[in-house]
């Protein structure tokens, strides 16, 4: 799960805070694959900059013109041919975010979906508990076939080698080691099965923490549809582990998914479930 470093997170606001409010949103829309509603110019920048795999695709959009990329570069000092093509335009301007010469503003410089060394000191578990679940699960909704829409790029990558899956549902429960089997047997849930994930990501369904020795613990609770049926409740635990390989990048070590059936519930399904573990228990999961 990679995303923009500090300086690339704040080069690109200034890129896009010349754009026309409209284009914004639709850059957002492309994005996400209109998964994400937002409200307001603000919203949609902050969730581009969130969702955006990496600063070179952003950069590649259409949305991003020449024009746009040429004037970023010439207000930070670095004059281009007027006849300069956007490909090498995009190339020079990764090159000068990566010479550390980019200015950074300390009110500029936040946390993405994952987090550095330098930034440590301001990580916040719960803004990437609900960063990395928005990511998440667009990631694994898109792969539904049944909404029409795009799927994005769900694949072990996204795993350690070593990764475990464990599925409790229908009294049963399943387990899977390895990053390709965790892989298929949670692309099979959305593409075969046509599930769709909602997750609640407002406080009483969101719980995150950070372990001393580096393991992220994230869990959340949501309402499972298919179609236009709502099936039932799920609870679903992460462990992430950041990855030494890549910079601002975290894996998927373990993840623990319950699924509750609308039948065995004894009250109604809420549009908002409550997370069952307490911080107590995700504390001890966390030691």
């Amino acid at each position: 799960m990679q995303g923009l470093s500090g300086v690339e997170r704040v080069g690109c606001t200034k890129l896009l805070q010349s754009l026309q409010k409209s284009d914004l949103l639709s850059l957002c829309d492309t994005v996400t694959n209109k998964l994400i509603a937002v409200e307001n110019d603000v919203e949609a920048l902050e969730t581009i900059l969130t969702f955006s795999k990496n600063a070179e695709e952003l950069l590649r959009r259409k949305k991003v013109q020449r024009d746009l990329i040429f004037k970023y570069l010439a207000n930070e000092g670095l004059a281009m041919p007027p006849n300069i093509e956007k490909h090498q335009l995009v190339r020079r301007t990764l090159e000068f975010w990566s010479s550390g010469k980019a200015a950074v503003s300390g009110g500029e410089e936040r946390q993405t979906l994952s987090t550095d060394g330098k930034a440590e000191a301001s990580f916040d578990p719960l803004v990437f508990g609900r960063q990395f679940c928005q990511w998440f699960f667009q990631l694994l909704n898109s792969q539904n076939l049944s909404l029409g829409q795009q799927p994005q790029g769900w694949g072990a990558q996204h795993f350690w080698p070593d990764a475990r899956l464990r599925l409790y549902h229908s009294a049963e429960t399943e387990e899977f080691e390895g990053a390709e089997l965790v892989n298929l047997r949670l692309l099979a849930l959305t593409r075969e099965e046509r599930l769709l994930f909602s997750p609640n990501l407002e406080e009483q369904g969101l719980k995150a923490l950070l372990s001393p020795h580096g393991l992220m613990l994230v869990a959340v609770a949501g309402t499972i549809h298919r179609d236009e049926t709502c099936l039932g409740l799920f609870e679903q635990m992460f462990g992430l582990i950041r990855s030494s390989m890549m910079d601002n990048s975290w894996k998927i070590k373990n993840v623990d998914l319950r699924i509750k059936e609308r039948n065995a519930l004894k009250g109604p399904v809420t549009s908002a479930p409550s997370l069952g573990y307490s911080a107590g228990e995700l504390q001890l999961l966390c030691s």
